[in-house]
C-alpha cells in the first residue's frame, strides 16, 4: 500500500491464500442500470491473455457478464501477439506506427516500447491528467524488468518475468518496490489488489483500473481448486481441425496429419487453459461484487478483453497464435455500465485500437494526434455513426526473416521450430479477410461461404488491384489518416 511516500508490500505468504475461497460464487449477474451515464464514470478493463472466444459460455460469471452487457461480434486485434497487441491497447496505434514488432529486443519487447519514448503518452497519463485514479495491476508488457514505474499510474503491481506465466514463486513490482510471493496463485493476487484498489479509492475519486491477469497464456497454470475441472473435455473438432488447406500459402502447405501424441497433447493444452481461465472467471464475479459492496457498480464501465486468440489443431497447427485465422484475431469484447442495453449484440468492425479512445471519450479525457483508433462510445449507445470502418488492419512481423524464418520466439516449440507464419499484413472486413505475406503471396477468404477458411484463393483483376491498394494505404496511415485508410 501507498502511504505518505512509503511503499510497503501488502504480503507475501498466507493472507493470498485465503482470497480464493471467497471469490468462488460470486454472482455478477447484476441488471445494468437505466440511468444515463454519469459525468465521470469508473472504468475497469479486464484483459486476458491468448484467450478465444469459443468456450465463453463455459465461465458462470462471464457469462454473467454477456447477459448484463453488450458484447461486440467482430472485435479484431491489430497483431495476435502479446507485446505489439498491448502496445497498441496502451497507445492506440498499429504496429506500424508504434513499431514494437516482436515480444523480445531487438525488434519489440518493452525495452523497444521504453527506448521510443512511448511511455510518456499512454491510456494512463491521458486519464491521469483528467483527474482519475490510475492503476495498472497485472501484465505488462513482454520483459519488463521493474522496478521503474510508468508516468501516469497511480497504482502499479506487475509481475517481473520470473515465473510470471508459471505463476508461482513470482515477484511483483508495487509502486517501485519488488515484492516476492512465494506461495498464492498469481492470477488471485492481482484479483486481491484489484479489489484493495478499488476499495481504497475515496468516494467521489473517478478510477481508471487496467486489470491484466495471465491465464490463459501457457502453460496455462491453474488454481488447486480448479484441478478436477473439465475432466475428459476435447478441444472442438471444428471444420479446420488436423485438416489442410486447399491452395493456402507456402508456410501453410503440406502440413502433416496432427498425428495422435499431438493431437493428445491439445486436448490436454484445451483443458488446462479451462481451467485456467476459471481464474479470471473467479475475478470478474470478485471484481463485480467490489463495485455493488462499495456502491460504485452503477457507475462503473467493465470491459472485458483479451491482447489475442488462439488455435488449437486448426489448420494442422500446433498450439498457439499470430495468423491472420479467425481463432487467432477475433476476440472477446464485452462491456457492462450505466445505459448500455443488457444482452446487446455489437455487429460492426471494433478493435482492441479502439479502447484507449473510447475510454478516454467515457472520462472526458483529451485525446492524443497520434491516435489511430475511433472510440467505441457511438456502437455502445446505439450508434453506428456515419461513417464508420469497413475493414480493419491485422499486421505480424516475423522479426529476423533470414535468421529465424519462423519468428524469435513463441509458446509452442515442435522439431521443426515455431508454427509461426511469415511477416504479413491483412484487412478483415465483415466478409472476407485480404492477407498479403512477405513472400509474396495474396490470400483471399470468404468467410460467408467459407467460415472455416479453408478454400482460399488469390486474388486477380480488379480485385487484386482494389484489395491491394487499400491494404498499401492503411498499412502505411499515420494518426487520423487511419480512419480514412480503415474505410474502402
Amino acid at each position: 500500500m501507498h502511504r505518505a511516500g512509503r511503499w510497503i508490500c501488502a504480503f507475501t505468504l498466507a493472507p493470498a491464500m485465503t482470497v480464493p475461497m471467497l471469490l468462488v460464487g460470486f454472482d455478477s449477474d447484476v441488471p445494468a442500470a437505466p440511468s444515463p451515464p454519469p459525468a465521470r464514470p469508473n472504468i475497469v478493463l479486464v484483459l486476458a491473455d491468448d484467450l478465444d472466444r469459443a468456450d465463453l459460455a463455459r465461465f458462470p460469471q462471464i457469462s454473467a457478464l454477456r447477459r448484463s452487457g453488450a458484447s461486440f461480434d467482430n472485435a479484431i486485434v491489430t497483431d495476435s501477439w502479446c507485446c505489439p497487441s498491448r502496445s497498441t491497447i496502451l497507445r492506440s496505434q498499429y504496429v506500424h506506427s508504434h513499431g514494437v514488432k516482436t515480444n523480445n529486443p531487438p525488434d519489440g519487447g518493452w525495452p523497444v516500447f521504453r527506448r521510443r519514448g512511448l511511455e510518456a503518452s499512454t491510456v494512463g497519463t491521458w486519464l491521469h491528467s483528467a483527474g482519475y485514479r490510475t492503476g495498472l495491476i497485472g501484465k505488462y508488457l513482454n520483459g519488463y524488468p521493474g522496478p521503474s514505474v510508468p508516468p501516469g499510474w497511480d497504482d502499479w503491481r506487475v509481475p517481473t518475468p520470473r515465473h510470471m506465466y508459471a505463476q508461482r514463486d513470482f515477484v511483483l513490482i508495487e509502486n517501485g518496490k519488488p515484492c516476492p510471493y512465494k506461495k498464492g496463485h498469481l492470477d488471485d493476487v492481482l484479483t486481491w489488489k484489484a479489489d484493495a484498489f478499488i476499495r481504497s479509492t475515496p468516494a467521489g475519486k473517478p478510477f481508471f483500473l487496467y486489470l491484466a491477469p495471465l491465464a490463459p497464456h501457457l502453460p496455462a497454470p491453474y488454481a488447486p481448486r480448479h484441478a478436477g475441472a473439465f475432466a475428459g473435455v476435447r478441444a472442438p473438432r471444428t471444420a479446420s481441425f488436423d485438416r489442410a488447406s486447399s491452395g493456402d500459402a507456402r508456410w501453410l502447405a503440406r502440413r502433416p496429419p496432427l498425428g495422435r501424441a499431438q493431437t493428445a497433447r491439445i486436448d490436454r493444452v484445451y483443458r488446462d487453459r479451462l481451467r485456467s481461465t476459471l481464474s479470471v472467471d473467479d475475478m470478474i464475479g470478485s471484481l463485480t461484487r467490489t463495485l455493488a459492496a462499495t456502491g460504485r457498480l452503477n457507475d462503473t464501465y467493465l470491459f472485458f478483453a483479451s491482447d489475442n486468440g488462439f488455435h488449437l489443431g486448426q489448420h494442422r497447427l500446433a498450439p498457439g497464435k499470430t495468423t491472420a485465422f479467425d481463432e487467432d484475431v477475433r476476440v472477446p469484447l464485452i462491456v457492462r455500465g450505466p445505459g448500455i442495453v443488457p444482452g446487446a449484440t455489437i455487429p460492426s468492425l471494433a478493435g482492441t485500437v479502439d479502447l484507449a479512445p473510447t475510454f478516454a471519450d467515457l472520462a472526458g479525457a483529451g485525446v492524443p494526434s497520434f491516435a489511430e483508433g475511433r472510440s467505441l462510445v457511438p456502437l455502445l449507445r446505439g450508434g453506428p455513426p456515419t461513417p464508420w470502418r469497413t475493414g480493419m488492419l491485422v499486421e505480424f512481423f516475423a522479426g529476423h526473416v533470414k535468421k529465424r524464418p519462423e519468428g524469435p520466439d513463441c509458446d509452442t516449440r515442435t522439431r521443426h521450430g515455431c508454427p509461426l507464419p511469415p511477416t504479413y499484413a491483412a484487412i478483415r472486413t465483415s466478409r472476407y479477410t485480404y492477407v498479403e505475406y512477405s513472400t509474396g503471396e495474396r490470400r483471399l477468404y470468404d468467410r460467408l461461404t467459407d467460415p472455416a477458411e479453408m478454400r482460399p484463393r488469390t486474388p486477380t483483376g480488379v480485385l487484386a488491384r482494389t484489395m491491394h491498394a487499400w491494404l498499401a494505404r492503411y498499412r502505411s496511415c499515420k494518426a487520423e489518416s487511419c480512419r480514412r485508410a480503415d474505410q474502402r
